[in-house]
């Protein structure tokens, strides 16, 4: 029996047979051993297998079809290796059906085929779909099928072979990273127009460090460089970078930093698709400029940088401008300035003389004299009015004064005329009012008297009978 055994270490678990497949593993065959004489060949659940013979080990008997073909379907599909199995191989053929697609993997180098099954409810999982003459990697279960005597792979997933499960893992993990905002366009940061130091995350070796260098001394001489140095290629290269960006962000003196390797091989810029190294150019502190490869490549990396140069040169030119081109900018913007401080200058002094013309045709002097007159008539004028409303107000006022004097109480009583309250501190202002034996009181002028009512007269009567009981003056 053969038994698929794992030669390498997972770097992801297998996904489930309904989900995308992101892992990258390699699979070998090896033989088990042959079954010795302490080897059961017949399982317990098969009681109707008789025990074989003790010398020859032969059965006793004959096994049905079904009993046998069970005891295989058993085998294969009960085996954990073969419930979650990786195939490699060439499609030799395709047959589609209407309930999915029919194919047969065939070895390259060995004369040994299987025949595979893709139902249609899996057909829009797949990352791509088996063409014939193509290598592809297939992820499947072994079943049998007790009907026809004979076993075939159900497939879940298919993969092209090799640089696929790269391409898939590429496209995975950048679809997870663009869902989370990484790549979004309002997460890049300007680059500072003249930056003072600028850090470059480069392999000291690599030719990218030496074209960098070159780059920046021709573009801006005097600028300061600092080289934190890392592995761009292999295992260790992506921690090696992000050990390399913190320095830089630990460092804290450049103002702008570059990620920069050579060109290569597509695997050789792998290191610039690790996670890792992609959420470290994401989250550095500083503006990112990435120049990774050729105009060809394009890497996670790049996607996440603040701006993706494609080359080491073409990042070290976006990183800062041409010295001599800022410089003679400068003079001719100094020129313009002084062209137009020139004109402005003129313009105004031609201005000014005319304002000179105007006014000595103006007879300043003959005007201001003109206004001091027009103010001092009205102020004459308001002095005048002035005095003739405080005269009305005064008239007016000394008017409210007497009528004041005419209505007030006082006054009246003066005259001879008295106030007449009952008990309740009332005025009686009628003898309707009043009843014998009331207590009232009197005020007059000066005092005020306490009195009874003897007798209520009729209101033509002219007389009132009241008996004194004091008087109190002033």
């Amino acid at each position: 029996m053969l038994e698929a055994s794992k030669t390498t270490d997972w770097q992801s678990k297998i996904a489930s047979p309904k989900s995308r497949i992101d892992i990258e593993s390699t699979f070998a065959l090896r033989v088990c051993p042959t079954p010795t004489s302490q080897t059961p060949l017949l399982p317990s659940p098969f009681p109707q297998l008789l025990a074989v013979s003790s010398s020859l080990r032969y059965p006793d008997t004959a096994l049905s079809v079904a009993g046998l073909t069970h005891y295989i379907q058993s085998l294969l599909e009960e085996d954990e290796q073969l419930r979650q199995v990786w195939v490699t191989g060439e499609v030799s053929s395709v047959n589609p059906h209407r309930s999915g697609l029919f194919l047969t993997l065939q070895d390259p180098d060995e004369p040994a085929a299987i025949n595979a099954v893709l139902w249609n409810s899996q057909l829009d999982r797949l990352a791509v779909l088996p063409v014939q003459g193509e290598r592809v990697i297939v992820l499947g279960q072994i079943r049998v099928y007790p009907a026809r005597g004979s076993y075939q792979l159900t497939v879940w997933q298919v993969l092209p072979a090799g640089e696929g499960l790269r391409s898939l893992r590429y496209r995975q993990l950048r679809h997870r990273l663009e869902a989370e905002g990484l790549f979004d366009l309002d997460r890049k940061r300007p680059l500072p127009p003249h930056p003072r130091v600028v850090a470059v995350v480069t392999s000291p070796q690599a030719a990218a460090w030496g074209d960098i260098q070159r780059t920046l001394s021709h573009r801006y001489p005097g600028l300061r460089v600092l080289l934190s140095p890392a592995m761009v290629q292999g295992e260790l290269a992506p921690p090696s970078i992000v050990r390399a960006i913190h320095r830089v962000e630990r460092d804290r003196r450049a103002d702008v930093l570059i990620l920069s390797r050579g060109g290569g091989a597509t695997e050789d810029l792998d290191c610039f698709n690790d996670e890792r190294v992609v959420r470290a150019v994401a989250e550095c502190a500083i503006p990112v400029i990435t120049g990774i490869g050729h105009q060809r490549d394009e890497s996670l990396a790049d996607l996440a940088a603040d701006v993706c140069a494609h080359t080491p040169t073409a990042a070290a030119e976006a990183a800062v401008p041409i010295l001599a081109d800022l410089v003679q900018e400068h003079r001719e913007r100094c020129l313009a300035l002084y062209r137009v401080v020139a004109e402005q200058v003129e313009r105004e002094q031609r201005r000014a003389e005319g304002l000179r013309d105007r006014l000595s045709r103006l007879r300043l002097d003959r005007q201001v004299q003109q206004h001091k007159d027009a103010i001092a008539a009205l102020r004459q004028r308001l002095t005048r009015s002035t005095q003739h409303r405080l005269q009305q107000a005064q008239q007016h006022a000394l008017y409210l004064r007497q009528a004041l004097q005419t209505l007030d109480p006082a006054v009246v009583l003066r005259r001879g005329y008295a106030v007449v309250r009952q008990e309740n501190g009332a005025i009686a202002r009628s003898v309707e009012t009043l009843h014998p034996g009331d207590r009232i009181t009197i005020t007059l002028a000066q005092g005020e008297l306490s009195a009874e009512v003897k007798t209520v007269l009729g209101c033509g009567e002219q007389e009132l009978g009241v008996r004194s009981q004091g008087l109190e003056g002033d």
